[in-house]
């Protein structure tokens, strides 16, 4: 059919979602909180996956960049 079908079929999605409130359980997330360290695991992965810009080849960049 044409797009006001498709369209009111997100507006309800959207609707829903919007509204939707979970039960929360309060006290999984304490502990999950309160369990991790300053140094977890998802902080040093992101550390590790940010580059520099030694780690680009020689010739690499815009014009008029050598002197950096």
């Amino acid at each position: 059919m044409g797009r006001g079908r498709q369209k009111a079929k997100q507006t309800k999605v959207a609707r829903e979602l919007k509204y939707f409130s979970p039960d929360t359980n309060y006290r999984a997330l304490e502990q999950e909180l309160s369990s991790r360290s300053r140094n977890d695991v998802v902080t040093d992965s992101r550390r590790s996956a940010v580059t520099t810009d030694d780690d680009d080849p020689p010739g690499w960049g815009w014009p008029g960049d050598e002197d950096r």
